[in-house]
């Protein structure tokens, strides 16, 4: 790997890591979820994810719309009869426009994990960058289960504040939203690599959150294994994912994202 992206991406996770707490997390659910930030529709929203290079990942650096459109893309390859995973496709990184809006990298983009108990070892760089995180020493947050209990369900686990949780609330406070609990789900969990990827965390995962995980493990095999540099026909499919936003997510544009995203 190049060093110099090397160090963009650890950098990233050391301030994420430094400052993701569970005051952090709450003073960003409070600020974000208000939905007074922007008013863009969901292409206009990709199209301004072109200025973006996501500065936690470690695979790719080209725009955000072009990983949105190639993930969509080979889901609709594998999956043709399930519409709703496409969209889902095309949308799960649209909450990172809160870096476009003023938001900084590190409470936008990278792998989640949870906050208000301790921190687990599969975490990325678990061991070399929460040093400095207050949490880390509060007794209250640094056990295995802190603030929570026993499989109490990743609905009730305060995550890292990011664009998953971000787009997940905007998303399920849009009223005229038709997309089903699969594909919101797997937008508001599909960066906690921790839990789908490494298994940690199951002792707060209940019977929903273990339904679901093959839905999220399914869509990381697009997410993650599509970061190349074929780039899609933007174009000739912009059409194609115009309708299925009018399907699942209508008046989701002007209308409605002055409240929503």
């Amino acid at each position: 790997m190049d060093d110099k992206i090397q160090r963009r991406v650890r950098q990233t996770y050391l301030q994420m890591h430094t400052f993701q707490t569970v005051d952090f997390v709450t003073s960003r659910l409070n600020y974000w979820t208000t939905f007074d930030k922007a008013e863009l529709t969901v292409m206009e929203t990709l199209e301004k994810l072109n200025n973006l290079v996501d500065e936690s990942d470690p695979d790719v650096d080209v725009p955000n719309i072009v990983h949105a459109f190639q993930t969509a893309e080979r889901i609709r390859a594998a999956y043709p009869q399930h519409d709703w995973f496409h969209l889902t496709g095309l949308i799960h990184d649209l909450g990172k426009m809160m870096v476009l809006i003023g938001e900084q990298q590190w409470a936008v983009v990278g792998d989640t994990f949870p906050v208000g108990c301790a921190f687990d070892e599969s975490i990325v760089y678990r061991n070399s960058t929460f040093h400095n995180n207050p949490d880390l020493q509060n007794p209250k947050y640094n056990t295995k289960y802190g603030i929570y209990s026993k499989h109490c369900g990743l609905n009730n686990v305060l995550m890292s504040w990011g664009h998953d949780e971000y787009m997940y609330r905007v998303l399920s406070n849009h009223d005229a939203c038709r997309l089903p609990s699969e594909a919101l789900y797997i937008i508001r969990y599909h960066s906690f690599y921790p839990w789908h990827f490494s298994n940690a965390y199951n002792h707060l995962s209940n019977n929903w959150d273990m339904e679901m995980l093959p839905w999220v493990r399914e869509f990381n095999k697009f997410d993650l294994y599509t970061k190349s540099d074929e780039l899609p026909d933007v174009d000739r499919v912009r059409s194609y994912y115009q309708t299925l936003i009018d399907k699942y997510i209508p008046e989701i544009g002007r209308a409605s994202c002055r409240e929503r995203v």
